[in-house]
């Protein structure tokens, strides 16, 4: 995609996928990860997320004064999920690009999915302390793979039972370590393309203005209605991509 093209995009989906976090909370990552991939490239995608994601997730991480607290709760969760991330980033140079895309639609299509019926995963506290480090495992290779953070991560930091302030708080710990963790294997992978990291690095101005502008909204918009058509949209755009990597995989 030529330069000014890419410009372009990353400045209109780090606003838009901003604008989506500051209404709900959440989503800047998943959304801006979805488009990208759609227009462009899943290692573009995955480089250009870097900077917005680990600023605005360290905002969050930092917000709520339940840090301490989440991460002693949580350590083997997170632990298992920054030491496997590397590994799941192995497969960029390994395994066919098309198959990873698809994987990541297929992410898309489980978390909307699961965020639009409301189905909650339960665990008990001692169930809760055996399953983390899995759970973090899984999460970590799947964020390697294909830069997506929430598949079974999220499912998991919800098991827990957490008051929302606290949730999204404990997303934004969990999000801020996988995406320095990723970009530092996307590095030693040598998967970085220097023109990606910069314009990476300007997306974080458009995901901040996409955020207050979302704040502003919120008290305007339904978050119930909004959430079901941000959960709609991944769902449309996990197809896409699908089909697209399905169309890539039969052309060859």
């Amino acid at each position: 995609m030529p330069g000014v093209e890419l410009l372009l995009l990353v400045i209109v989906t780090f606003l838009l996928a901003g604008a989506v976090k500051g209404v709900i909370g959440l989503g800047l990552p998943t959304v801006a990860l979805a488009l990208i991939t759609a227009a462009s490239d899943l290692p573009t995608a995955m480089t250009l997320l870097l900077f917005p994601s680990f600023l605005t997730n360290l905002w969050q991480a930092m917000t709520g004064g339940a840090a301490r607290r989440l991460i002693a709760r949580t350590w083997p969760f997170l632990t298992a999920a920054v030491v496997t991330s590397p590994l799941g980033a192995l497969a960029l140079d390994r395994v066919r690009l098309d198959a990873l895309s698809g994987l990541l639609g297929i992410l898309l299509i489980a978390y909307a999915t699961i965020g639009l019926c409301g189905v909650r995963l339960t665990l008990s506290p001692a169930a809760a302390s055996r399953s983390g480090p899995l759970f973090g495992a899984a999460n970590g290779i799947l964020t390697g793979m294909t830069g997506s953070f929430v598949v079974p991560g999220v499912m998991y930091l919800q098991a827990l039972g957490l008051p929302r302030d606290t949730f999204v708080q404990a997303m934004g710990i969990l999000f801020t370590l996988s995406t320095l963790v990723l970009g530092l294997a996307l590095a030693s992978g040598n998967v970085l393309v220097i023109e990606n990291v910069y314009l990476s690095a300007l997306g974080v101005l458009p995901a901040f203005a996409g955020m207050w502008l979302g704040q502003r909204l919120r008290a305007r918009l339904s978050e119930a209605h909004f959430r079901r058509v941000f959960f709609l949209s991944l769902i449309g755009l996990g197809l896409y991509i699908v089909w697209n990597a399905a169309a890539v995989a039969l052309g060859n």
